[in-house]
């Protein structure tokens, strides 16, 4: 195997997981951002109405955008699995 067939394997792998998880970070950063204003306007500092709406809210989108999720990493995986004959 070649050193740029390697780099080239890596960052698709790593592209891939970063849109894997893109949904589910960005959902989550939203919410988190929209609670953390509720509580400053609010003045209420309780430690799990931070966490049981991101919990739901990530929850729901891979529910969502589950099986794009799994659509993306069975691309990947075919990708890969059709590129080994080409790598001898």
């Amino acid at each position: 195997m070649h050193a740029d067939m390697a780099l080239k394997m890596m960052a698709d792998m790593l592209w891939t997981g970063l849109l894997i998880c893109a949904p589910v970070l960005g959902i989550g950063l939203v919410v988190g951002l929209l609670i953390s204003i509720l509580q400053v306007v609010t003045q209420i500092q309780e430690m799990s109405l931070t966490f049981i709406p991101k919990l739901f809210a990530a929850g729901v989108t891979l529910i969502v955008f589950g099986p794009w999720m799994l659509h993306q990493l069975t691309q990947f995986s075919r990708r890969l699995w059709g590129g080994i004959p080409g790598l001898f």
